[in-house]
């Protein structure tokens, strides 16, 4: 079976930043590979590091958890916001997705790291395009906030004014869902007591609701007709 078209673009979101991590150093450096020992000291302090914060603030099931799921909650959101440009969107609209994918790139890099040096899996793009969870009766569903493949092709479908106004609704509902993640890590006893995890944890609860304020304003002057301040 072919994947779908949302597993494809997300995918090629955490592909491209695979890719741009290599691209990222700086001009004059040769393109040599790192020095084994070199690298693998650097590696042995990142993982230390790590250790030595576990230690000190025990991290959780509910961390990993709160990560493994959250690292595709964001790219999912960058396949949505990278379609502004191309859409028709507004000035305002294209703003603010620019906004997201930046900030949510940057998440989603600690978030793997954060992974990596505590020696947990970190998803292959393939296996992180529609993340499940299960609700007490142990049914599969989606993460909270994350829209169907068939709410992905609306959304690709419109154009200009019709962009917005979904882009505008689809995101918010998005954002609310990656807050409401937040505060079940936070209900979860023992969690997110480590400070890699609370800082994060902490960034995306308000940087996504502010951004949520502001997008409902955006959205009720799209349908009113007024303008948003």
């Amino acid at each position: 079976m072919s994947p779908s078209p949302t597993r494809a673009a997300i995918a090629s979101v955490l592909a491209g930043l695979a890719l741009g991590a290599c691209r990222s150093a700086p001009r004059g450096v040769t393109s040599t590979a790192p020095r084994p020992a070199a690298q693998a000291q650097g590696e042995q302090a990142a993982i230390a590091e790590a250790r030595a914060d576990s230690a000190r603030y025990p991290y959780t099931a509910a961390d990993v958890r709160f990560m493994l799921g959250m690292i595709p909650h964001h790219a999912q959101a960058i396949v949505m916001a990278g379609w502004a440009p191309s859409h028709g969107a507004s000035a305002s609209v294209q703003t603010l997705a620019a906004r997201i994918i930046n900030a949510q790139q940057d998440e989603i890099r600690t978030m793997q790291q954060w992974l990596r040096d505590r020696r947990q899996p970190v998803p292959e793009p393939d296996t992180m395009a529609m993340p499940m969870m299960h609700d007490s009766s142990g049914h599969a569903m989606l993460m909270p906030g994350m829209l169907t493949d068939a709410q992905m092709r609306q959304l690709d479908a419109a154009r200009g004014p019709d962009f917005d106004r979904l882009f505008l609704t689809f995101m918010i509902r998005h954002h609310q869902g990656a807050v409401s993640m937040v505060q079940d890590l936070f209900n979860t006893y023992g969690a997110a007591q480590d400070r890699a995890t609370f800082k994060l944890a902490s960034d995306i609860n308000v940087d996504q609701s502010t951004e949520i304020a502001r997008m409902q304003q955006m959205l009720a002057a799209l349908v009113f007709d007024t303008p948003s301040r």
